[in-house]
């Protein structure tokens, strides 16, 4: 089955996109909204924000959403992502959320960031993913 051409990536409206969903963060004890677009690889957009708890650590990234929405619309995966602060900065996906945008996007995933557009590989070196699991299981199969 031939692979279909990926999708032509508008940075400017996923940034646009992820600025409009941060005004949407529930932010009442840090102040600090985040916002996530992302593109899927049959041309739809995924967003998300942030959404705090008084329990922090139930507080969930922008990126969590986004990934979240991926999966509730259908799935796939995501080619193109950036997030943004409320000052419409880019800003880089904690290391948490760059684990959950590897699986979501595997290794060709590209963000944009503040230093320009990487890969996913480029700012999440040597990731833990499914693969792993798999080899780990075929180990335990052979020592049986």
């Amino acid at each position: 089955m031939p692979h279909s051409p990926e999708p032509e990536i508008d940075w400017d409206s996923l940034h646009a996109q992820a600025v409009a969903i941060s005004e949407r963060a529930y932010v009442p004890y840090s102040g600090y909204p985040v916002g996530a677009a992302a593109l899927v690889e049959d041309g739809r957009i995924v967003v998300g924000c942030n959404v705090e708890n008084a329990s922090y650590g139930l507080t969930l990234c922008a990126e969590c959403g986004l990934v979240s929405a991926l999966h509730a619309g259908g799935g796939g995966r995501l080619v193109a992502f950036l997030c943004v602060n409320a000052a419409a900065d880019l800003i880089m996906p904690c290391g948490r959320c760059r684990q959950l945008l590897y699986e979501a996007g595997g290794p060709t995933l590209l963000l944009r960031t503040p230093e320009g557009v990487r890969t996913i590989l480029e700012v999440l070196p040597q990731p833990f993913g499914p693969h792993d699991l798999t080899a780990n299981q075929a180990r335990e199969g052979a020592l049986q």
